[in-house]
């Protein structure tokens, strides 16, 4: 393809034309779901070679706004994640201007989602222009330049431009641009669908405020802790006012300067003492850093509970009342926390973080409760408030100390975002690496925590500034019992056995293969051939295909301590995936323990699974690539999810025999999901790790659900699991209400469930 040409659309999926008028050169069509999507193709029919390209269309939203427009080129394996090229929102929306885009190789087809909502819009022409590689470069740089704040940003920017040409030559420079560009679009896209999400559906103080609180039965007191040093005037100002700003008016302030040497300080404290008599100030005679202030700070208190504010973020107003009315509703609440997120030097909020109910392995790998950050005032002071030596991650220490002297049940997560985090030099709402002594004192928190809990572990800082636990294996490691039902396709089986018995580090094992019905004289020569190998045994289940039976069935046989299910389209590729499968699977009050499961093309298969994603269960990460660091880095990160996939799962004997193994009723779908909900309906927490990974060949040996029977089947399976866990499918705790159960996991919910 040469020039500028136009593309022709067809309507794929999710997507109707409409008679109404759009203006001149414009159409109107309908999104009837979530998922709209338009194949394009040139209406000259000419290919679409690799290279630089101007893709130009105009855009405009009718009764929705416009999210996350995107296209996916297909290189002949397929449109998926790894190969979304993000469209910016406000040059889409309006047809302002092209938006530059690659195309990595020659084009099989090409695919366009206008949008990620239902709803109408109007579209026009779509034409796409090949350009010289020079002129991309100038546009990127031009973009780069043009996104920065002032003359220190687009320095910062020059300079690692010129690093990188030196370094990696033109060809790099295009590559850092192209990325830092795409980069730049995925933020712009979700600054601006949090703001129209904000327009909708954030919570102002409401008209019958004084009828709330009227119908409160407790009305706590409830002390904010805020150290200072050196604060800007202007973000003190506004983090006081924030506080002065609650539509819950039982409250102090309760501040320690740490001896700001800046003199503006101790005016504005002096004047709002003078203002409010809520508002106590300590003025501290030596530097001692936030521990200390913040233990000062503490000792001002006399409230029932605790809230934490830093010296230069703000609270939402309504966030002292809501965490008052969850006390209310849940009086066993000791430790309370929100959802967060952050907002600029011009007020605009940004990068919200919906959080997970109580979480304790994702706490173990991240500190997902602050902010906001509540705490029972006698709790606080038993555990001994602020420990000096843990500055910048104080309230992380603080948190895993308090959590050593509750129960589940006495943790609770309000599901509204209630603490706006500055995004300031110096501070970690700009990234971690602000800090870095923040992630050091993190994880000397989380190893002593797990020292006082008997736990033989070893804490580590990953790259990206979270926390990897290590924890140790039983002495002798226990025996485990790999379980793989198979049928015919000895390709994939012999893939899966081999592997296993190649590349697995784990000292005691075997793998019980289960030959239910093959019939392949080639399956049934390899059935016979595993016979010698020492590590396997192979049973022969001869009866109709049920997994979860299977499963069963060979559990009773098992030799092992745990049992680890395997699919037999699975393919092993790392060493220590079973020590740490297995690792977790040991630990006290786990149940299932499931992986990181990578489709052939190395986009993600499993990264876990969410109840209620498009209707029963999904899962999440699906077609994303390798290195994607998931929701809030939750695709790095150890966590307690619901339920995991039993392509490969672990868990000890023990444990699967006392909540009955897997459904027999349940012969093919959501087995998994079942078993697992069962496990934590026993008072087990399931637990992903993405640092056991493997390759699935997904249901090869099985098939799609493509005939009438299993279509049937899959119905009853899904009325099944309806019937059994009803809405609480759809409240899953590793997720929340603000984030969708129809569109692409943690994407925001339009409207949310709550």
């Amino acid at each position: 393809m040469k020039g500028r040409t136009e593309l022709v659309l067809l309507p794929a999926h999710h997507l109707e034309r409409s008679d109404a008028e759009a203006g001149t050169g414009l159409r109107t069509w309908i999104a009837t779901g979530e998922d709209p999507q338009f194949l394009l193709s040139p209406s000259d029919g000419s290919r679409i070679d690799g290279g630089w390209y101007l893709f130009d269309t105009d855009l405009r939203p009718i009764d929705k706004p416009i999210k996350q427009p995107v296209l996916y080129p297909d290189y002949g394996s397929g449109q998926n994640e790894l190969n979304r090229i993000p469209l910016p929102i406000k040059v889409a929306a309006g047809g302002a201007a092209p938006v530059l885009v690659r195309f990595d190789h020659a084009l099989q087809s090409l695919r366009y989602d206008p949008t990620m909502s239902s709803g109408s819009f109007a579209l026009g022409p779509v034409r796409l222009q090949r350009i010289g590689k020079w002129r991309a470069g100038s546009l990127m740089l031009s973009q780069s330049l043009g996104t920065c704040a002032d003359w220190r940003g687009k320095m910062q920017v020059l300079v690692a431009a010129a690093s990188t040409l030196l370094t990696s030559g033109p060809r790099g420079l295009a590559e850092w641009l192209y990325q830092k560009v795409l980069g730049e679009r995925v933020e712009a896209t979700l600054t601006n669908d949090y703001a129209s999400w904000l327009r909708q559906y954030d919570t102002p103080v409401p008209s019958d405020i004084d009828g709330r609180l009227a119908g409160l039965a407790r009305k706590p007191l409830v002390s904010v802790v805020m150290p200072t040093y050196n604060t800007p005037e202007r973000w003190l100002r506004k983090c006081i006012d924030s506080v002065r700003g609650q539509a819950y008016p039982h409250w102090e302030l309760c501040i320690a300067d740490d001896a700001s040497t800046k003199r503006h300080v101790r005016k504005v404290l002096a004047e709002y003492e003078r203002l409010d008599p809520r508002i106590k100030v300590v003025y501290r005679a030596e530097n001692g850093h936030i521990s200390d202030a913040s233990n000062s700070a503490l000792a001002l208190a006399r409230g029932e509970y605790v809230a934490l504010l830093d010296h230069d973020d703000e609270l939402h107003p309504m966030a002292l009342y809501e965490v008052v009315k969850a006390v209310n509703d849940h009086p066993r609440w000791k430790l309370v926390f929100s959802d967060e997120d952050k907002m600029d030097e011009a007020g605009r909020r940004s990068s919200p973080y919906f959080k997970a109910d109580w979480n304790y392995d994702l706490l173990l790998s991240q500190n997902c409760v602050s902010h906001l950050g509540v705490y029972d005032t006698r709790l606080m002071r038993d555990v001994g408030g602020f420990r000096k030596g843990f500055e910048g991650s104080q309230d992380h220490d603080l948190t895993l100390r308090c959590v050593e002297r509750l129960e589940p049940a006495q943790i609770g997560h309000i599901p509204k975002v209630l603490y706006h985090w500055r995004m300031v030099e110096g501070s970690t709402a700009r990234g971690a690496s602000e800090k870095n002594y923040a992630a050091t004192a993190g994880c000397r928190a989380i190893s002593e925590h797990l020292q006082r809990s008997g736990v033989k572990a070893e804490v580590e800082v990953t790259m990206q500034g979270y926390y990897k636990v290590r924890y140790a294996l039983p002495e002798p490691p226990p025996f485990v019992s790999l379980i793989i039902p198979t049928r015919d396709k000895v390709e994939l089986l012999r893939v899966c056995v081999e592997s296993i018995l190649a590349r697995t580090d784990y000292p005691d094992y075997e793998i019980l293969v289960v030959d239910n019905q093959s019939s392949e004289q080639s399956a049934l020569d390899y059935l016979d051939s595993l016979q010698s190998q020492p590590r396997v045994r192979v049973l022969r289940y001869d009866a109709p295909f049920n997994f979860s039976a299977i499963n069963n069935f060979a559990a009773r046989h098992a030799r092992g301590e745990v049992l680890g299910l395997i699919n037999n389209d699975l393919e092993i590729n790392q060493p220590g995936w079973l020590r740490e499968l297995t690792s977790h699977a040991c630990r006290e009050g786990v149940g299932a323990v499931g992986c990181l499961l990578y489709y052939p093309d190395d986009t993600i298969q499993h990264a876990g699974v969410l109840t209620g994603l498009h209707g029963v269960a999904g899962h999440i990460g699906v077609g994303k690539g390798r290195k994607d660091p998931g929701y809030f880095g939750r695709g790095q990160l150890v966590q307690n999810l619901s339920a995991v996939t039993a392509a490969c799962l672990v868990v000890r004997k023990r444990v699967f025999d006392e909540v009955g193994g897997l459904d027999e009723g349940l012969t093919v779908a959501f087995n998994d999901i079942d078993f697992c909900l069962r496990l934590g309906r026993a008072g087990y927490r399931n637990v992903w790790t993405p640092h056991a990974e493997a390759y699935h060949h997904e249901s090869a040996s099985r098939g799609a659900e493509d005939t009438p029977v299993k279509r049937e089947r899959f119905r009853q399976e899904v009325e099944f699991m309806n019937r059994r866990w009803g809405e609480s499918l759809k409240r899953d705790p590793a997720y929340n209400p603000n984030l969708t159960l129809t569109g692409y996991p943690f994407e925001m919910a339009f409207p949310p469930s709550a």
